[in-house]
């Protein structure tokens, strides 16, 4: 089936509309081309040949909301993404932890977590330490908007480039934490079983008591507009403690934002004490 090329400006103006109102995600008429590149594959999938049919199926059919933000939103990631911020992870988050909070259990939340590499890197490195420190508990939140990664990380199971790096930089860890299974390693039940798996919309409110002491949110702020991320930096802040640890992408900063978290260093933030709840 022949998908239409020339789309009317409304048309592209509606979609884009689209992404924002589902997603949050700021996407520029300059990024139309990849969007209708994106969009194309479910059009044919379900036989229609022009984007404003699609417009009517995401009006009138609410369950194609998730398709369509499993399409639209971008899921790179990896295990040990950035290793400076795992060496500060370990070197001095995990101990400064537990030196002043013995006997409680650390609240860790991957705000992205695509298909779960980072919660799973947390769970791994948490699981070193409680080696040394057999007192030492964790538990990790691990949210996202696209349910289909998310189907991913709940699996635990890894193949091709994502595991590929794991064995080239942490041979022994895959090893340790993984099992091989069919064409790929799955994660063992001991590590899934710190790691909980929850669909999430940022700019909402995140449900639950839990106070989380670190939280991860990489690579995200870059997709929104200064209201978006705002707006988003002010539901992490609500979800966790005085004094938690915020660590963000490599081109992303909080410095000309005023959201509650002073600059610790680089891609390091620590949420204001005084900050209201």
């Amino acid at each position: 089936m022949d998908i239409e090329s020339e789309i009317d400006q409304a048309t592209q103006r509606a979609l884009l509309d689209k992404v924002r109102r589902h997603t949050g995600i700021h996407m520029a008429d300059r990024k139309w081309t990849l969007l209708q590149g994106r969009l194309r594959r479910r059009l044919q999938a379900l036989a229609l040949n022009r984007y404003r049919d699609y417009l009517a199926v995401l009006d009138a059919q609410p369950e194609e909301v998730g398709s369509f933000i499993n399409l639209v939103t971008t899921n790179e990631t990896s295990f040990f993404r950035t290793p400076r911020i795992w060496d500060h992870f370990w070197q001095q988050l995990l101990p400064e932890w537990f030196r002043q909070h013995r006997g409680a259990t650390l609240q860790l939340w991957s705000a992205a977590a695509s298909t779960g590499e980072e919660a799973y890197s947390m769970a791994m490195m948490c699981e070193e330490f409680r080696e040394h420190h057999p007192a030492f508990k964790y538990q990790i939140l691990a949210t996202d908007i696209a349910s289909q990664v998310l189907a991913v990380g709940k699996a635990g199971f890894y193949q091709g480039k994502s595991i590929e790096g794991l064995k080239r930089t942490r041979p022994e860890w895959l090893a340790k934490y993984f099992q091989p299974s069919s064409d790929g390693y799955l994660a063992s039940p001991m590590l899934r079983s710190h790691v909980l798996f929850r669909e999430h919309h940022l700019h909402k409110r995140l449900d639950g008591a839990s106070r989380f002491d670190i939280t991860l949110l990489r690579n995200v702020l870059i997709y929104f507009d200064e209201e978006g991320q705002c707006n988003v930096l002010e539901n992490v802040r609500r979800a966790m403690s005085p004094g938690g640890v915020l660590i963000i992408g490599e081109s992303e900063s909080l410095t000309r934002l005023n959201v509650g978290f002073d600059f610790e260093q680089p891609l390091i933030y620590r949420r204001q004490e005084g900050a209201h709840a």
